[in-house]
């Protein structure tokens, strides 16, 4: 027991939890957002399926994330797409949309979902596969204890926005954030550019003010 203490493999495994814990708390704040607008009923329903969806594309990711990271522009994209989430679910907040069929409504939360799960995925995989050196057992469990994670995180977060509508602005800047962290990484970023440092900052704010100066054009509008 004491040799397995000291040895690599638990190393692994304890910042496989710690990734698991901070990685995860974003698909979880993805997942919630997304649901915030469906019934109690339906709420599960895309907590499961945003979930069990979160957890297929890591499964996929965690072998070919190593290879996809390594083209060019290809972050870039997958931050610009994290930047449209963040500014559909912010100017969605208020919008029930009671006209459209309670099942269309559950799929596109579930389409939102699996859209930024994929792109978050790249780095959370990578980060898996990069903690547990090879170690496909390890990285099983990584995987298998991701999901009461993001679960869990799920409802909790739901809960907090039906008591703080607010904090879906601050699950807007995260994804933002995310996104302008995504381009900064990216190899063709810093081949091209160096290191932008404001770029996560740059897209935190931007989700922001591309949200407010929608809504208030909008409502100048209406009157």
């Amino acid at each position: 027991m004491e040799n397995f203490l000291y040895s690599p493999e638990f190393a692994s495994i304890l910042q496989i939890i710690a990734i698991d814990i901070v990685l995860g708390g974003d698909n979880a704040i993805v997942i919630a957002l997304a649901c915030k607008n469906l019934p109690d009923k339906q709420r599960k329903l895309g907590i499961f399926y945003g979930a069990l969806g979160a957890i297929i594309l890591r499964v996929l990711m965690v072998f070919f994330a190593t290879y996809l990271l390594a083209i060019d522009g290809l972050k870039i994209i997958g931050g610009v797409l994290l930047l449209w989430i963040g500014v559909k679910l912010c100017l969605d907040s208020h919008e029930m949309n009671l006209n459209v069929k309670p099942e269309s409504r559950l799929l596109t939360a579930i389409k939102t979902i699996i859209i930024a799960d994929f792109v978050m995925s790249f780095d959370n995989s990578l980060a898996i596969a990069a903690a547990a050196d090879g170690n496909i057992y390890i990285v099983i469990f990584g995987l298998l204890l991701s999901v009461p994670i993001i679960i869990w995180g799920s409802k909790i977060i739901l809960k907090l926005i039906d008591k703080y509508p607010q904090i879906i602005y601050l699950g807007g800047f995260l994804l933002g954030w995310i996104g302008g962290e995504m381009i900064q990484t990216d190899i063709a970023t810093i081949k091209y550019y160096g290191d932008l440092s404001w770029s996560p900052l740059f897209g935190a704010l931007l989700v922001w003010l591309i949200s407010f100066f929608y809504k208030f054009f909008q409502k100048n509008k209406n009157i």
